[in-house]
């Protein structure tokens, strides 16, 4: 049996940069790809456009329909959610002191249960930092949104 050899700054530099190459061969393989939503997930993708669309449509009866009786809404990661009737309250202040909402759908993607999408909200007239570049994750139970949070992507430095 032939010993290994030591390890060198040049052999561990050549075997090192081996990952990156075999992580982006694994990225572009057709078997490292995500599966296709199933039959659920894509009503849930759509229950969460629809519900976007009344936010915008500024449809308050419709919007509340789309959430559970114990909901939980997170305007934002940092604030403290609300519950049940206190989310929706917290939604229509958003959508009464609004005459305009736009929800610019960048992306959205599903697994089971979770819906997430990256929007950019806009409110007019504006809060002082709208438009809004978002990511909002939603836990769907019994065809509603159980809980909702909204993740604000900085595109400067924090």
């Amino acid at each position: 049996m032939k010993p290994t050899p030591p390890l060198t700054r040049s052999r561990f530099l050549k075997w090192a940069s081996l990952g990156p190459a075999a992580a982006a061969a694994l990225a572009l393989s057709p078997s490292a790809s995500a599966a296709d939503p199933t039959p659920a997930e894509k009503t849930n993708l759509k229950l969460v456009a629809d519900f976007c669309a009344a936010l915008e449509a500024r449809d308050m009866a419709r919007i509340a329909t789309f959430l559970s009786d114990d909901c939980a809404y997170r305007v934002i990661e940092t604030a403290p959610p609300a519950r049940g009737k206190d989310a929706i309250e917290s939604i229509r202040r958003y959508v009464e002191r609004s005459t305009k909402i736009e929800i610019k759908i960048l992306e959205s993607w599903v697994k089971g249960p979770i819906v997430v999408n990256e929007r950019i909200d806009t409110f007019v007239p504006p809060p002082a930092n709208s438009p809004y570049h978002l990511t909002g994750v939603f836990f769907l139970r019994g065809g509603k949104i159980a809980e909702w949070t909204d993740y604000l992507i900085r595109t400067s430095p924090a």
